[in-house]
């Protein structure tokens, strides 16, 4: 079974506000599997249904934000469930608007409804899914103000996409684990395309150097097959010829004369 809690504030005049980002990503994968919210307990909300083979259970919880954890704590222990088999859905100020990230564990990094869950399950090492509401370009709207402001028509179109990534989000967690959604999740499309793009860039250029020299080694290679057909074959001058060099016996077989000063008489013994 998984435990899904979207966080916000009850209320109409609450509904639309940056802060119930929590509240609008569950009733989305409420609506998209046709679950009613047709149960409370433990002061919160429930709708629930089926993944795949899994037991889901969304909740919201009706304590007000700042008390989110006296609600989830008691799920928690009703369900007899581990805080690792929790998803938390909340606002995220420090992201920019409509982007979605998952973390299997982390600080509240300054918000109250996730610090009181940390607070009341006594550990934070549970799953949360953040939804980017960004952060006031006035520098006089306090960050309190700003979450509970109604987004601009601009703002709302990027917050309904990150909503509904969201929503493909948790069904992937449900589906094929945490680990594996993180990794679709995480990357950027937009990084990821410019990523993409430098890589056929690079791509294109190792493959326009491979080109250039290929085409540099057979322009080498037909000046020096060039060459060799203007040389043609290497013969002698013409009326050279050689000479045989001389013998042992001398030049033309002309015996060597005698030493100076002997003559081999054939009358005298030899030896």
């Amino acid at each position: 079974m998984k435990l899904v809690v979207g966080l916000g504030n009850p209320g109409s005049e609450y509904a639309d506000t940056r802060h119930n980002v929590g509240f609008r990503v569950v009733d989305k994968l409420a609506s998209k599997f046709g679950w009613k919210w047709s149960e409370r307990r433990n002061r919160a909300i429930l709708a629930s249904g089926t993944i795949g083979l899994e037991k889901v259970v969304l909740a919201k919880p009706i304590t007000f934000m700042n008390l989110s954890g006296q609600a989830v704590g008691e799920l928690i222990r009703w369900y007899k469930i581990q805080p690792g088999d929790m998803l938390v859905v909340y606002d995220e100020l420090d992201l920019p608007v409509g982007k979605v990230r998952l973390r299997v564990r982390g600080s509240a990094a300054g918000h109250n409804g996730l610090e009181d869950i940390i607070h009341h399950l006594h550990t934070n090492a549970f799953p949360r899914l953040r939804v980017g509401i960004g952060r006031s370009a006035n520098s006089h709207i306090k960050g309190k103000d700003h979450v509970l402001g109604i987004p601009t028509n601009d703002e709302r179109i990027l917050l309904e996409i990150g909503e509904d990534r969201a929503v493909e989000a948790i069904e992937l967690v449900i589906r094929q684990g945490i680990s594996s959604t993180m990794n679709v999740v995480n990357t950027d499309p937009e990084e990821a395309a410019r990523k993409e793009a430098e890589r056929l860039q690079r791509q294109r250029e190792r493959q326009e150097q491979a080109r250039l020299k290929r085409e540099a080694t057979h322009r080498e290679q037909e000046a020096t097959s060039s060459q060799r057909d203007q040389d043609g074959p290497r013969s002698s001058p013409e009326g050279e010829r050689d000479d045989p060099q001389p013998g042992p016996e001398g030049v033309q077989g002309v015996p060597r004369p005698s030493p100076k000063g002997r003559q081999d008489d054939p009358t005298q013994p030899q030896g």
